[in-house]
This record gives C-alpha cells, sequence and structure tokens, in this order.
C-alpha cells in the first residue's frame, strides 16, 4: 500500500513539476499579470457588495417583472462604475409568468389531512384559485407514465436525482426531465395535474420550482414541485398498498410577453476591437427567494472582470464584452435577442464565458470548442493551479451563451464545487447569507485570468 502511495505522490509532483516547467518557460510574464489580476480581485472586488444590492435591495427578479427591470438599471450602474468603455442596453421579449397567491397543499391518508409545501412550475399553468383533488399515482420513470392508469389523476413524478454522481449537474441534467416534460406527457395520458419530486441533492421540506415545457397537442394541466420529503412520505405510504389523495390550489399563469433588456458593458480592444470576448450571467431570478447563486453570483463575477482588468489598467488587445443576460430561467430572451444582433451586425464573437453554476469554490472551466482551440485552453492550465483551478476536461458551458455556438464561438462555462447548490437552486434558500465573498471573488479571479489570455492570445 506504502508503495502505491508513494508512486501515486511521486507522479503528482512529476506531472506538476513538468507543468511548472512549461509555465516558466512560456508563460511567466503571464503569470505575472494573472497574480497581479488575482491581488486586485481578492483585495479591491465590489462583488460581494453588487450581489448583496441585487439580493437585499432589489430581491427576486422574474423575467417580465419590476424587479427585473430594477436589476436592469442597477446592473446597468454597475457597469458604468466598473469603468466600462461603454455600457448601453439591448432589448428582448421575455415571457410574462406571474406566480399569484400562495399556492395550497394538502394530502390526504387514512382519513386523515396533512398541509404540505408546494411551488408552481414557471411557466405552468394554475387552478383558477380552485381546489381540485384525485387520488395520486407515483412513477418513478417517464416510461412508468404510458404504462399505468393516470386518467383524472394526480401523478407524482418521482425521479430522484443518481446520487452516485458527483458532477451533481449531471444528475440535475438526468433528473431534470420529468419537471421539463412530465406535465405534458401525463396530460396525454389523462392525468388532471402534476408533482414533481424537487431536483435537490438531499432530503428537506424546500420545494424547487423551475421551468417546464407544455406541449401544445396536450392540455396544460396544474404542474407543482414538492420537496423530497414530501415526495419521500407519499412514495412509502403509495409502496405499502395505501391510497394517497392530493389537494392543491394554485394562481399561477401566462400573461402573455413584455420586454427586457440584456445590460452590455465592454472594453474595446486596441489590436483586434473587432474580435470580441463574452463574460456574463443571468439578471433573471426566480421569485421564491433573493436569486444570490442562481445567478446574481455571475452576474457581479462578469461585472468584476471589467472593473479589475480597468483598475490594472490592462488595455486588453480584443473586445471584452460584459453581458448581463436576461430571461434564462423560463425562456431564454435574452441569449436569443443577443445571438440575433450578433448576426445581423455581423460581429465576430471568437469566446464566450458564462457563469452559472453558483458562486462556490471554482474547481476549472467546462470546455466546448474545436479540439485544437481547446488544447490552447488547456496549456494555460498551470497557470490557474495557484488558485485552485485544475479540471478542464468537461464538455459543456451555458445557457445564454449556448446558441453562439451557431455562429462558431468558442465555449466555456466556470466549474464549480458543486455539492452544496442543488441544495439551494430555484429555493426559497437561495439567498444572499449563502454565499461567501472568497469562494465569490475566487470564480471572479479564475475568470478575469481566462478572459484576459484569451484577449492577449485569442484561439
Amino acid at each position: 500500500m506504502k508503495s502505491i502511495l508513494s508512486f501515486v505522490v511521486l507522479l503528482f509532483f512529476a506531472t506538476f513539476s513538468k507543468a511548472q516547467q512549461s509555465l516558466n518557460k512560456n508563460y511567466k510574464n503571464d503569470s505575472l499579470q494573472i497574480k497581479k489580476l488575482a491581488d486586485e480581485v481578492m483585495v479591491n472586488s465590489t462583488a460581494y457588495k453588487n450581489l448583496r444590492m441585487f439580493c437585499k435591495d432589489i430581491g427576486p427578479r422574474l423575467s417580465g417583472s419590476s424587479n427585473a427591470l430594477k436589476a436592469v438599471y442597477a446592473g446597468k450602474k454597475m457597469l458604468e462604475l466598473s469603468g466600462a468603455d461603454t455600457v448601453y442596453l439591448q432589448p428582448c421579449v421575455v415571457p410574462h409568468w406571474v406566480r399569484g397567491a400562495n399556492e395550497e397543499g394538502y394530502i390526504l391518508i387514512n382519513g386523515i389531512k396533512e398541509k404540505i409545501k408546494l411551488t408552481s412550475l414557471g411557466n405552468s399553468e394554475g387552478t383558477n384559485g380552485k381546489l381540485i383533488n384525485a387520488e395520486i399515482v407515483e412513477v418513478q420513470k417517464m416510461d412508468d407514465i404510458s404504462k399505468i392508469n393516470v386518467r383524472g389523476k394526480i401523478v407524482l413524478i418521482n425521479i430522484e436525482m443518481n446520487p452516485t454522481y458527483i458532477k451533481t449537474f449531471r444528475a440535475y441534467g438526468e433528473s431534470g426531465i420529468g419537471r421539463r416534460a412530465g406535465p405534458s406527457l401525463a396530460a396525454k395520458y389523462g392525468a388532471i395535474a402534476v408533482m414533481v419530486r424537487s431536483l435537490a441533492s438531499n432530503e428537506d421540506d424546500h420545494p424547487h420550482t423551475g421551468a417546464t415545457v407544455y406541449n401544445d397537442s396536450f392540455p396544460k394541466i396544474p404542474a407543482v414541485a414538492i420537496s423530497t420529503q414530501t415526495a419521500n412520505k407519499i412514495s412509502a405510504v403509495l409502496q405499502s398498498g395505501k391510497i394517497v389523495k392530493g389537494f392543491l390550489k394554485s394562481n399561477c399563469k401566462m400573461m402573455g410577453t413584455a420586454n427586457s433588456f440584456n445590460v452590455i458593458g465592454e472594453i474595446r480592444g486596441v489590436k483586434f476591437p473587432e474580435q470580441i470576448i463574452t463574460v456574463g450571467g443571468h439578471l433573471d431570478s426566480w421569485d421564491l427567494a433573493e436569486g444570490a447563486h442562481d445567478d446574481g453570483t455571475g452576474v457581479v463575477q462578469s461585472i468584476e472582470i471589467i472593473r479589475s482588468i480597468k483598475a490594472q489598467a490592462i488595455k486588453p488587445l480584443r473586445t471584452i464584452r460584459a453581458v448581463l443576460f436576461m430571461n434564462e430561467e423560463n425562456g431564454g430572451g435574452g441569449s436569443k435577442a443577443y445571438l440575433q444582433n450578433a448576426k445581423q451586425k455581423g460581429e465576430q464573437h471568437i469566446f464566450a464565458l458564462e457563469s452559472d453554476a453558483g458562486g462556490f469554490t471554482p474547481r476549472g472551466f467546462n470546455l466546448d470548442m474545436s479540439s485544437q482551440k481547446e488544447q490552447v485552453v488547456k496549456e494555460w492550465s498551470p497557470l490557474f493551479f495557484p488558485y485552485g483551478v485544475y479540471d478542464f476536461n468537461e464538455k459543456g458551458s451555458g445557457s445564454d451563451v449556448g446558441p453562439l455556438k451557431e455562429i462558431g464561438t468558442a465555449l466555456a462555462g466556470l466549474q464549480t464545487d458543486s455539492q452544496r447548490y442543488f441544495d439551494l437552486h430555484h429555493a426559497e434558500t437561495d439567498v444572499f447569507e449563502a454565499v461567501s465573498k472568497r469562494e465569490l471573488d475566487l470564480g471572479a479571479l479564475n475568470m478575469a485570468a481566462l478572459v484576459w489570455l484569451v484577449s492577449k492570445y485569442g484561439l
């Protein structure tokens, strides 16, 4: 055992030494510049102060709401104060969905009625304020909806996030099919409503919302999320052979569309201004909490990149553009508008980085680009080791920068330690107090380093 451990240790140091040699040979000056950027962020960052303003002074920022518009103008002011050369608003059209009065929910077991917590899924239709009730039937796989009798019943879609996946976003992506497509599939077979197990890693009593997508070919039935704790309780009773009856009332509805904006601030490149580097997060949040990790952190990190580069008097060769996207949560209106504008203007977008994985400790960058460009980024990896970032092997980017792939843009996404993210995601617990200033700034400095490297070398 000791010999194996010694071999692993020697292998690590040999790999690290080789990386350091490569670093010293090729990127010593870059290492010094990144250290200056890192010190600037860790000492003088305004990200945490800005996050407090979004969370406490404004609060929940659902697309189409007055708070979302307040966030637009607050973000514009922050970018102006950061020193961006140009700050402007980019119009976009967003869905206007409202939750209405608080939902009510009960379950009836052995004649005993028990109140439960629930929350309507985003973009869903409600019960028009009427209390509806029916027997609950459970499915743990989407395929089972077509195999059992769901007609006239409430379907509990009880798909757990796979606990064996250490990268929790993988589990979220797989289990999320129940929330996204479950209500329409259940409606196809005659269900009158759906309860979806919250997409949460742990058992708690906090329902997590999130968008559903109706299929217009089927009725739009009420759809709510229940907590993992409630889902487990109902499941255990049903599996014991007892009948569970569900009661729910909601007032949510779609109100058409609303006009809104992306907020854009940029530093113009001094040598290749036509080559654009985008870095961003999304301004909108769900209405249950303050949208701190999702995605206030990504927004303020993007602003901090502009501020720290300007504070260090760095003149990037290529244009760096921070984009505060609107409507990531329930429609993608902001990302669609951004892509459309880029195409209409014939803009050259060479790289886009998104932060939408929470403000936790950064671990790496997900990459979505050609193997040749990927190799360029990986050659820079030794520069990030001193700041805790080491993983450049995951694929992916983010919902808002993703559409830019259509015009050939190389994409990336900040990868964080996500073990606690799905305790908070889309739930009432996503508040300012759940964010660590130090973790937030570590993410910002690593993003700033990557953006600066691309601005210097291109891809």
